[in-house]
């Protein structure tokens, strides 16, 4: 695991890595708590069970002809349906405590970007299933069941049992709950990098026949439902779209270099400058594959047909080799920078310019270390030394280990 992977896990409190057998037991006691939390809920509630299935039955009994009642065809329906029902609306009050459990047991091994996309997505979720429970409940139902008395054949008396209603109902609760979460999904599958907001888009002739389709799979069969279902959902995508432009993946590219180029590196002729770089070369100088830009700067991978720099996908890593010429062509370019500096009273400036202190050395190392790593495709390894090489090379070599570590994220 990276310093910062570490540093993201440890950063609220919660807690690093765990033994598997200390997650089980987390597991089991927040689903313990869970199903205490709506067993308490329910405790409460029973005792109004007939109440809230009074108040569920409100839009259909409002629409019943006069004189017409609901019915009850089994023995236990009576006492099993409100009891059902107590349960449910128990799990629906306890929610976002559950979501809560749920959350502070994934929370630890979220990285801190993760946790912060997660809470406001989380939360809305939840507003939105609500909301949709809501409009089912106030829109939709009435006008269905307006339907379905309106076209009751003549002599034909309507009764509805208890049961089947509830069961009804509880069906449509879920559908429209879960076609608001629609937002959500779409945020979601940008955030990830999935599509883009214009792919969407583009796409957007077959989602509006899809919700249609998925209006008349989830509601009774008939169109008014059916539209009522169909149209929302079609409105939360183009919501979902709109507010995801603001969680678009964004292509990850290399900081700016904080430290002052060399000064062979702004295109004076030395060896390795950029201006004596030929047109369509891979590195600023002396024509070494696998370096960067020009102005000195090193890019860790080799450029594929001539392809923009900035591309994503037309550089490769480097080899060993290649690695190798790389360090050495940094090596020249700063015993050509000693010596152009050089004074008579410095005779021996070029053999302090071209030798190398041991902690150089090491930093070098180091890089070797990570490309090997990295080929191996140890990633996390190779993060962990190139944030070593950050903070302890010198400006090249704090270099060469960014241009790395943008390429690992373009990986």
């Amino acid at each position: 695991m990276s310093p910062q992977q570490s540093q993201d896990h440890t950063d609220d409190g919660l807690g690093g890595e765990q033994p598997f057998m200390s997650h089980l037991a987390e597991l089991r006691d927040r689903l313990l708590r869970m199903v205490i939390a709506i067993a308490v809920v329910f405790l409460v509630l029973f005792p109004f069970a007939n109440e809230i299935y009074t108040f569920v039955a409100g839009p259909i009994r409002a629409q019943l002809p006069e004189g017409s009642q609901m019915i009850a065809t089994q023995v236990a329906s009576p006492f099993l349906t409100p009891f059902k029902l107590a349960l449910v609306v128990a799990v629906f009050v306890a929610m976002p405590y559950l979501l809560y459990q749920f959350w502070a047991f994934v929370a630890p091994g979220l990285y801190t970007h993760e946790k912060r996309l997660a809470v406001p997505l989380v939360s809305s979720s939840i507003v939105l299933f609500y909301l949709g429970m809501a409009f089912a409940y106030f829109v939709v139902f009435p006008l269905v069941f307006r339907f379905f008395t309106a076209v009751t054949p003549e002599g034909v008396a309507q009764m509805p049992d208890i049961a089947f209603y509830l069961e009804f109902v509880l069906k449509l609760f879920f559908a429209f709950g879960i076609a608001f979460e629609i937002p959500i999904a779409t945020i979601l599958l940008v955030a990830v990098g999935a599509t883009t907001p214009k792919a969407l888009a583009q796409k957007r002739p077959y989602v509006i026949v899809g919700v249609f389709v998925a209006g008349m799979l989830l509601t009774p069969p008939d169109v008014v439902s059916q539209t009522l279902l169909a149209i929302p959902m079609w409105l939360l995508f183009e919501a979902g779209i709109f507010f995801s432009r603001w969680f678009e993946k964004r292509q990850p590219t290399a900081a700016p270099d904080p430290d002052p180029a060399p000064a062979g590196g702004a295109g004076g002729g030395n060896p390795g400058s950029g201006g004596s770089s030929p047109a369509g070369s891979s590195r600023g100088g002396g024509g070494q594959p696998g370096s960067g830009p020009p102005g000195g700067g090193a890019v860790v991978g080799r450029e594929i047909d001539g392809g923009d720099m900035d591309e994503p996908g037309r550089y490769r890593p480097m080899t060993a080799e290649e690695m190798d010429a790389e360090l050495d062509a940094i090596e020249a370019e700063e015993a050509a920078d000693a010596e152009a500096a050089q004074t008579p009273d410095e005779p021996d400036a070029d053999d302090a310019a071209v030798s190398k202190s041991p902690e150089q050395a090491r930093i070098e190392e180091l890089i070797r270390s990570a490309n090997e790593r990295r080929a191996e495709g140890d990633t996390a390894s190779a993060r962990s030394l190139l944030y070593l090489v950050l903070e302890e090379g010198d400006a090249d070599q704090r270099r060469v280990a960014r241009n790395i570590l943008a390429d690992l994220d373009r990986d």
